[in-house]
């Protein structure tokens, strides 16, 4: 049937504004391999601290012969163009099938749109993509465009001439994928007759409409589920009767797809999923996919799921809980080489945990990028427990060991992140153990004895080490680096050869622990970070730190996907691994006064950090941390109340308006433009001023299921959790998002010039909501005239926050330039409060 006699999804499109409907073809993936070849390099601490835009310089062997084979020439289209999906935009000016990809691929698309006017006449197209695209009109050919560099967008201005009536679009977008890529385009337009977008679809166009609607508006019935049913809310009945498939999955690394087929009638209001206690725990992404006639939409959600029920509370002995979370992880995490740790920690060998290795073993063979999180942890259980193997899988292992690639000085065309020092560390981790192991056999790409190559990965774990011993973590106060860090160290003191590398890596691994028990409010982590995902974000329970702090301090939970809590486990069982008792007291601050820690992070100490925790909150910041930038992941301010893991808020500008996407930064994950930050105890300023292009609001994550009393009014937003009070004050009307899948759980700031003011408190001193907000009803910021902001606090008086980061308040200065990488904790009194009583 001819497109012009097909129903139509039709949708004005004015001046100035990008195409947002389209039919799209297949993705095609085809693995594109170079010439091995070694790279120069070496770990570099800054690689997220960007000058142009949020573009990573590194470049792979493979992206520079692609670029010269193609870059400046016509992408090749590698096949007709099929309808098989339609995109809906769901807010998003872009057509965006960005994702992860282990091995360099090249990757390709065809999308299609109709242009309908009344009118013939010429018009200005902006197309817009990270790697190459062909832009056809009415089926001629208009030009091309192939910078093909990595991640970074460019634009192209067309002229097309439009007919009176359809005009067929079709666009064929091309790169090559390495690792995180960002696959997408974007066309405007900018200026012509007029015109609405008219897309074809195989149902009644009301039909299809309402499809869209349904999928725009659905939701989640809660913001987390602890053991309850799953459901999602449409906001009206199904229009037609349909099929649905739904593919629940994990974070990029997770190996475990998990998919449900559900027939749907018309008229119906929700999906009824079933019992979360029979889902996958952690955050997981729901690719939801109606299906009808020859249409297929669809649209993914997130949410965390953590079988808290089942798991309880902790044991109260630590060898108890040592062997609780070796148990936990061996019968109910994802089956890796994490896994099969626990198992074969537990004595456990056998086919079932031969299975998890075999499984996991083509991700080395191969070099797929994070093979070093799956190879650490096989060599640290074949160090241990090798008798445990049968002799055909222990061959294996070593062909795989032998073969693999350990730093980029040896010839390789995997695209493993070796920039990063979480990565760096479990390289030079798996160099010196697999040397150890196989001291007499030649690693194939080096060339070097085992022996050899033992001795290279010493000298750079130790070269880490000083690193590390000097400057800690680039990626501060990440939830996901943590894990990933331990991972490393708790390897080496278990199975480092040399003792002074296994007490540098002990001393390590309690440093990396009082940084998250300083930074924790009840055991969880609450913070500034480094790098941060959604997945990493808005979880309050399943996340790996969580099931360390309940392994080292009895608070927290277990989610599925672990990198280190069994290694940290064997550690303490097996190896003589002690923390100081203190810390458990520090992670869950129940005394009357305050604790304000100010720490720097990083090679010469860039990341300067500011946290302060009563027993009722906890508010982190950075402070002075390149304002009015691009950014990349960081997230610059978060706080929690009471000791509910889920209330929790912090505030970002989002780096793109797809949810549930893989920007970087992404819709709650990072900063699009950093602002401008000051904190001062539990008093906060964020400024934005927000770059042309980006997305035009702030926002804050404020989860009204997980405070027990909240209240928004203008641009006044108030949540209480137990006897944790906060304030939040806009410089505009704070508008709680109310469609959709962050209904309840968001609140939007509108412009580019975006100012909120944190204020947090206690229910002791303030009786509820309205006693803070008529205490502090007056809170605002007024500039100096020398770049000051001032704030006249009720409890600190005259706060002075200065333009280069430096705080006078209480006849105190605080000046981050003098905070030390080791940190400097002190104990405050809580003006008004009172002591709690002892009990009688």
């Amino acid at each position: 049937m001819a497109a012009a006699q097909q129903s139509h999804i039709r949708r004005k499109t004015p001046k100035q504004s990008p195409i947002v409907y389209w039919q799209l073809g297949h993705l095609s993936q085809a693995r594109y391999d170079v010439a091995d070849r070694p790279m120069e390099g070496r770990m570099d601490p800054f690689f997220f601290v960007t000058k142009t835009k949020n573009f990573i310089p590194h470049e792979y062997p493979c992206r520079t012969e692609f670029k010269a084979s193609f870059a400046g020439r016509r992408p090749q289209p590698s096949a007709e163009f099929e309808a098989v999906r339609w995109w809906l935009p769901f807010a998003s000016p872009r057509v965006d099938l960005s994702g992860f990809w282990f091995r360099p691929t090249r990757i390709g698309c065809w999308a299609r749109t109709f242009l309908e006017t009344p009118t013939a006449g010429r018009a200005k197209l902006r197309l817009s993509t990270c790697g190459g695209a062909i832009l056809f009109v009415n089926g001629r050919e208009q030009g091309f465009i192939a910078p093909y560099e990595r991640n970074l967008e460019t634009q192209q201005i067309f002229e097309v001439e439009l007919v009176a009536g359809l005009n067929e679009i079709r666009i064929y977008f091309d790169d090559l994928a390495e690792r995180d890529a960002r696959f997408y385009f974007q066309l405007d337009y900018l200026d012509g007759p007029e015109v609405e977008t008219s897309v074809p679809v195989p149902i009644a166009a009301d039909a299809a409409d309402g499809l869209e609607a349904i999928l725009e508006g659905m939701r989640f019935d809660r913001t987390a589920y602890l053991g309850e049913d799953v459901t999602i809310l449409f906001p009206g009945p199904l229009p037609l009767g349909l099929s649905c498939h739904v593919e629940i999955e994990g974070d990029f690394m997770s190996v475990e797809p998990f998919d449900y087929d559900f027939a749907l009638e018309k008229g119906a209001t929700k999906l009824a999923l079933g019992s979360s206690a029979r889902m996958p725990a952690d955050f997981r992404h729901f690719r939801i996919t109606f299906q009808t006639a020859a249409l297929s939409v669809g649209r993914t959600l997130g949410v965390e799921i953590c079988h808290s029920e089942r798991q309880g509370a902790a044991p109260a002995a630590l060898a108890d809980r040592v062997a609780e979370a070796l148990a936990e992880v061996a019968a109910h995490s994802e089956p890796d080489t994490v896994c099969a740790f626990a198992r074969l920690a537990l004595g456990q060998g056998g086919a079932e945990t031969e299975a998890m290795i075999s499984a996991m073993l083509p991700v080395i063979e191969d070099c797929h990028d994070c093979a070093d999180f799956v190879l650490v942890p096989l060599l640290f259980a074949y160090t241990r427990w090798s008798d445990l193997l049968s002799p055909e899988l222990r061959a294996r292992i070593e062909q795989a060991v032998l073969s693999y690639r350990y730093w980029m000085d040896e010839p390789g065309n995997d695209v493993q992140w070796y920039f990063s020092e979480n990565h760096a560390l479990l390289f030079h981790t798996a160099a010196y153990l697999g040397g150890r192991l196989f001291p007499d056999a030649i690693f194939v790409r080096s060339g070097r004895t085992g022996a050899e190559q033992m001795k290279v990965g010493e000298e750079r774990v130790r070269a880490w080490l000083d690193h590390f011993e000097r400057w800690e973590m680039a990626e501060w106060n990440s939830v996901p680096y943590f894990p990933i860090d331990l991972k490393g160290l708790t390897a080496l003191a278990a199975c480092a050869p040399d003792e002074t590398i296994r007490a540098r890596a002990n001393a390590s691994i309690v440093r990396l622990m009082e940084i998250v028990a300083r930074s924790a409010h009840h055991g969880m982590l609450t913070g500034s970070q480094g790098r941060s995902y959604e997945h990493t974000l808005r979880p309050g329970r399943s996340v790996e730190l969580s099931g360390i702090a309940r392994l080292l301090w009895g608070r927290g939970w277990y989610g599925r996907r672990f990198h280190a809590l069994p290694q940290l486990a064997v550690c303490i069982r097996d190896h003589g691994l002690r923390f100081p008792e203190e810390l458990a007291a520090i992670a869950a601050h129940h005394s009357d006064d305050a604790q304000e820690w100010t720490f720097s992070q990083g090679e010469n100490r860039f990341a300067a950090l500011y946290h302060y925790k009563t027993r009722d909150t906890a508010l982190g910041t950075i402070a002075h941390y390149r304002p009015g930038a691009w950014g990349y992941q960081e997230t610059v301010l978060h706080l929690r109340l009471g000791e509910r893991p889920e209330a929790q808020i912090w505030i970002n500008h989002p780096g793109e308006t797809i949810q549930f996407g893989y920007g970087r930064p992404s819709f709650w994950g990072g900063c699009g433009t950093l602002p401008r930050v000051h904190q001062y105890r539990d008093l906060a300023i964020l400024v934005f001023s927000i770059h042309e292009g980006q997305p035009d609001f702030t926002h804050a994550w404020f989860p009204l299921e997980a405070f027990d009393d909240t209240a928004v009014d203008g641009n006044v937003a108030l949540a209480r959790s137990g006897g944790g009070l906060a304030m939040l004050v806009g410089n505009g009307p704070l508008e709680p998002v109310k469609h959709g899948p962050t209904t309840d759980v968001e609140l939007r700031l509108s412009g580019r010039q975006g100012r909120w003011i944190v204020r947090l408190s206690d229910l002791a001193r303030e009786g509820g909501l309205d006693g803070m907000r008529g205490r502090f009803a007056a809170l605002s910021a007024r500039p100096d005239g020398e770049g000051a902001s001032i704030v006249i606090d009720p409890d600190y008086g005259e706060v002075v926050f200065e333009e280069d980061g430096t705080v006078r308040a209480e006849g105190r200065i605080l000046r981050p330039s003098d905070w030390s990488v080791r940190g400097d904790a002190v104990h405050l009194e809580i003006p008004g409060r009172q002591p709690r009583r002892a009990a009688s």
